[in-house]
Protein backbone atom coordinates (compact mmCIF):
# COMPACT_ATOMS: atom_id res chain seq x y z
CA UNK A 1 0.00 0.00 0.00
CA UNK A 2 2.37 2.56 -1.29
CA UNK A 3 1.89 6.47 -1.78
CA UNK A 4 0.17 7.67 1.49
CA UNK A 5 2.74 10.42 2.09
CA UNK A 6 3.49 11.57 -1.54
CA UNK A 7 -0.61 11.64 -1.80
CA UNK A 8 -0.70 14.11 1.24
CA UNK A 9 1.98 16.27 -0.15
CA UNK A 10 0.56 16.42 -3.53
CA UNK A 11 -2.47 18.36 -1.44
CA UNK A 12 -0.59 20.20 0.81
CA UNK A 13 -1.51 17.66 3.56
CA UNK A 14 0.17 16.23 6.91
CA UNK A 15 1.93 12.98 6.09
CA UNK A 16 -0.85 11.43 8.75
CA UNK A 17 -3.55 12.58 6.85
CA UNK A 18 -2.32 10.48 3.98
CA UNK A 19 -2.24 7.39 6.26
CA UNK A 20 -5.35 7.90 7.20
CA UNK A 21 -6.80 8.21 4.11
CA UNK A 22 -4.56 4.83 3.53
CA UNK A 23 -7.18 3.16 5.86
CA UNK A 24 -10.43 4.38 4.49
CA UNK A 25 -8.29 2.49 0.99
CA UNK A 26 -7.72 -0.77 3.17
CA UNK A 27 -11.78 -1.07 4.10
CA UNK A 28 -13.10 0.02 0.64
CA UNK A 29 -10.41 -3.16 -0.88
CA UNK A 30 -11.80 -5.45 2.02
CA UNK A 31 -15.07 -4.89 1.57
CA UNK A 32 -14.69 -4.80 -2.29
CA UNK A 33 -12.96 -8.43 -2.20
CA UNK A 34 -15.46 -9.71 -0.17
CA UNK A 35 -17.95 -8.89 -2.94
CA UNK A 36 -15.91 -10.09 -5.43
CA UNK A 37 -15.31 -13.46 -3.75
CA UNK A 38 -11.68 -12.77 -3.27
CA UNK A 39 -11.04 -15.66 -0.38
CA UNK A 40 -7.60 -14.55 0.93
CA UNK A 41 -6.16 -10.94 0.96
CA UNK A 42 -3.17 -9.73 2.21
CA UNK A 43 -2.00 -6.21 2.93
CA UNK A 44 1.89 -5.06 4.44
CA UNK A 45 0.84 -2.65 6.61
CA UNK A 46 3.89 -1.77 8.26
CA UNK A 47 7.55 -3.42 7.55
CA UNK A 48 10.14 -3.96 9.80
CA UNK A 49 12.02 -1.34 8.39
CA UNK A 50 9.66 1.29 8.81
CA UNK A 51 10.81 1.35 12.75
CA UNK A 52 13.47 3.56 10.82
CA UNK A 53 10.73 6.26 10.02
CA UNK A 54 10.93 9.32 12.29
CA UNK A 55 9.22 8.59 15.96
CA UNK A 56 6.46 10.99 15.79
CA UNK A 57 5.01 9.00 12.05
CA UNK A 58 6.08 5.86 13.51
CA UNK A 59 3.69 6.74 17.26
CA UNK A 60 1.58 8.08 14.57
CA UNK A 61 1.07 4.93 12.55
CA UNK A 62 0.58 2.71 15.69
CA UNK A 63 -2.12 4.84 16.86
CA UNK A 64 -3.97 4.11 13.68
CA UNK A 65 -3.47 0.75 13.75
CA UNK A 66 -4.89 0.43 17.35
CA UNK A 67 -7.65 2.85 15.91
CA UNK A 68 -8.45 0.46 13.39
CA UNK A 69 -8.98 -3.06 15.72
CA UNK A 70 -11.00 -1.14 18.13
CA UNK A 71 -13.17 0.47 15.46
CA UNK A 72 -13.34 -2.28 12.85
CA UNK A 73 -12.63 -5.82 14.52
CA UNK A 74 -16.50 -6.46 15.39
CA UNK A 75 -17.90 -5.16 12.02
CA UNK A 76 -14.95 -7.52 10.65
CA UNK A 77 -16.00 -10.37 12.80
CA UNK A 78 -20.07 -9.93 12.14
CA UNK A 79 -18.62 -10.15 7.82
CA UNK A 80 -17.32 -13.32 8.97
CA UNK A 81 -14.32 -12.44 8.47
CA UNK A 82 -10.86 -13.97 10.10
CA UNK A 83 -7.88 -11.98 10.39
CA UNK A 84 -4.35 -13.39 10.65
CA UNK A 85 -1.29 -11.33 11.71
CA UNK A 86 1.74 -12.32 9.79
CA UNK A 87 5.49 -11.08 11.02
CA UNK A 88 7.86 -10.50 13.93
CA UNK A 89 5.96 -10.05 17.50
CA UNK A 90 8.84 -10.93 19.96
CA UNK A 91 9.77 -7.67 20.02
CA UNK A 92 6.23 -5.68 20.28
CA UNK A 93 5.53 -3.72 22.87
CA UNK A 94 3.19 -5.68 25.06
CA UNK A 95 -0.62 -3.64 24.30
CA UNK A 96 0.01 -3.84 20.68
CA UNK A 97 0.68 -7.74 20.49
CA UNK A 98 -2.15 -7.52 22.84
CA UNK A 99 -4.45 -6.42 19.95
CA UNK A 100 -2.94 -8.16 17.38
CA UNK A 101 -3.92 -11.50 19.66
CA UNK A 102 -7.48 -10.44 19.96
CA UNK A 103 -7.71 -10.25 16.75
CA UNK A 104 -7.00 -13.25 15.68
CA UNK A 105 -8.28 -14.94 18.71
CA UNK A 106 -12.02 -13.07 18.23
CA UNK A 107 -12.10 -14.19 14.49
CA UNK A 108 -10.11 -17.45 14.44
CA UNK A 109 -13.69 -19.16 13.44
CA UNK A 110 -14.74 -17.30 10.97
CA UNK A 111 -14.74 -18.72 7.17
CA UNK A 112 -15.28 -15.77 4.59
CA UNK A 113 -12.63 -13.82 3.58
CA UNK A 114 -9.16 -14.15 5.80
CA UNK A 115 -7.79 -11.03 5.66
CA UNK A 116 -3.51 -10.99 6.04
CA UNK A 117 -1.56 -8.44 7.90
CA UNK A 118 1.73 -8.22 7.69
CA UNK A 119 2.75 -6.12 10.51
CA UNK A 120 6.03 -5.91 11.63
CA UNK A 121 6.91 -8.07 8.99
CA UNK A 122 10.23 -8.65 6.56
CA UNK A 123 9.92 -11.78 3.89
CA UNK A 124 14.34 -12.12 4.87
CA UNK A 125 13.60 -12.42 8.50
CA UNK A 126 10.86 -14.42 7.95
CA UNK A 127 12.92 -17.11 6.12
CA UNK A 128 15.48 -16.63 8.83
CA UNK A 129 12.54 -17.58 11.56
CA UNK A 130 11.50 -20.38 9.69
CA UNK A 131 15.02 -21.81 9.36
CA UNK A 132 15.91 -21.51 13.13
CA UNK A 133 12.05 -23.30 13.93
CA UNK A 134 13.70 -26.17 11.47
CA UNK A 135 17.08 -26.06 13.10
CA UNK A 136 15.63 -26.32 16.68
CA UNK A 137 13.81 -29.21 15.36
CA UNK A 138 16.56 -31.14 14.10
CA UNK A 139 18.57 -30.42 17.65
CA UNK A 140 15.52 -31.69 19.66
CA UNK A 141 15.02 -34.47 17.31
CA UNK A 142 11.88 -34.35 15.94
CA UNK A 143 12.87 -33.67 12.38
CA UNK A 144 15.43 -35.45 10.13
CA UNK A 145 17.46 -33.09 7.75
CA UNK A 146 16.77 -35.85 4.62
CA UNK A 147 13.28 -34.55 5.54
CA UNK A 148 13.89 -31.05 4.83
CA UNK A 149 11.98 -30.09 1.51
CA UNK A 150 10.37 -27.20 0.01
CA UNK A 151 6.89 -28.00 1.73
CA UNK A 152 8.41 -28.44 5.49
CA UNK A 153 9.98 -25.21 4.75
CA UNK A 154 7.00 -24.07 3.65
CA UNK A 155 4.83 -25.11 7.52
CA UNK A 156 7.70 -22.96 9.25
CA UNK A 157 6.90 -19.95 7.51
CA UNK A 158 4.70 -17.21 9.07
CA UNK A 159 1.95 -17.72 6.09
CA UNK A 160 1.74 -21.32 6.56
CA UNK A 161 -1.64 -22.65 5.83
CA UNK A 162 -1.99 -19.80 3.76
CA UNK A 163 -1.99 -20.67 0.08
CA UNK A 164 0.82 -18.15 -2.19
CA UNK A 165 -0.82 -15.21 -3.78
CA UNK A 166 -1.58 -15.61 -7.23
CA UNK A 167 -1.96 -11.53 -7.88
CA UNK A 168 0.25 -8.76 -5.97
CA UNK A 169 -0.60 -5.12 -6.30
CA UNK A 170 1.32 -2.52 -5.68
CA UNK A 171 0.25 1.12 -5.75
CA UNK A 172 2.21 4.36 -6.83
CA UNK A 173 3.87 3.42 -9.97
CA UNK A 174 6.64 1.84 -7.21
CA UNK A 175 7.88 -1.57 -9.29
CA UNK A 176 9.84 -3.74 -6.64
CA UNK A 177 8.68 -6.18 -3.93
CA UNK A 178 10.37 -4.44 -1.42
CA UNK A 179 11.37 -7.60 0.80
CA UNK A 180 7.36 -8.56 0.89
CA UNK A 181 6.75 -12.68 0.80
CA UNK A 182 10.06 -13.32 -0.97
CA UNK A 183 9.29 -17.00 -0.89
CA UNK A 184 5.54 -16.97 -1.80
CA UNK A 185 5.59 -14.86 -4.59
CA UNK A 186 7.79 -16.84 -6.78
CA UNK A 187 4.88 -17.88 -9.16
CA UNK A 188 2.88 -14.82 -8.44
CA UNK A 189 1.66 -12.36 -11.13
CA UNK A 190 2.51 -8.66 -10.57
CA UNK A 191 0.42 -5.84 -11.25
CA UNK A 192 2.22 -2.20 -10.97
CA UNK A 193 -0.66 0.67 -10.75
CA UNK A 194 0.15 4.61 -10.98
CA UNK A 195 -2.30 5.75 -7.88
CA UNK A 196 -1.29 6.28 -4.57
CA UNK A 197 -2.66 4.03 -1.91
CA UNK A 198 -5.56 6.50 -0.85
CA UNK A 199 -7.12 6.54 -4.25
CA UNK A 200 -7.56 2.83 -5.21
CA UNK A 201 -10.94 1.65 -5.28
CA UNK A 202 -13.15 -1.20 -6.33
CA UNK A 203 -12.30 -0.50 -10.32
CA UNK A 204 -9.36 -0.32 -9.59
CA UNK A 205 -9.09 -3.69 -8.02
CA UNK A 206 -11.55 -4.94 -10.54
CA UNK A 207 -8.80 -3.58 -13.03
CA UNK A 208 -5.95 -6.05 -11.57
CA UNK A 209 -8.23 -8.84 -11.10
CA UNK A 210 -8.88 -8.46 -15.05
CA UNK A 211 -5.72 -8.14 -15.98
CA UNK A 212 -4.27 -11.33 -13.73
CA UNK A 213 -7.30 -12.88 -15.59
CA UNK A 214 -5.28 -12.35 -18.79
CA UNK A 215 -2.41 -13.66 -17.72
CA UNK A 216 -1.01 -17.03 -19.05
CA UNK A 217 0.07 -18.94 -15.25
CA UNK A 218 2.44 -21.50 -16.61
CA UNK A 219 4.41 -22.15 -13.16
CA UNK A 220 7.94 -22.82 -15.53
CA UNK A 221 5.72 -25.10 -18.20
CA UNK A 222 4.54 -24.57 -21.60
CA UNK A 223 1.62 -22.60 -22.04
CA UNK A 224 -1.16 -24.56 -23.11
CA UNK A 225 -0.97 -23.07 -26.57
CA UNK A 226 3.03 -24.03 -26.57
CA UNK A 227 2.07 -27.55 -26.07
CA UNK A 228 -0.33 -28.23 -28.69
CA UNK A 229 2.36 -27.01 -31.09
CA UNK A 230 5.01 -29.80 -29.60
Amino acid sequence: MDGNGRWAAGRGLPRLEGHRRGVEALRRTVRAATDLGVEYLTFFSFSSENWRRPAQEVSDLMGLLKLFIRRDLATLHDSNVRIRVIGGRDDLSPDIRALLDEAETTTRGNTALTLVIAFNYGARAEIVRAARRIALGVMEGVIAPSSIDENLFARHLDTTGIPDPDLLIRTSGEQRVSNFLLWQLAYTEFVFVEQHWPDFDRSTLEDAIREYGRRDRRFGALSSAEAKVG
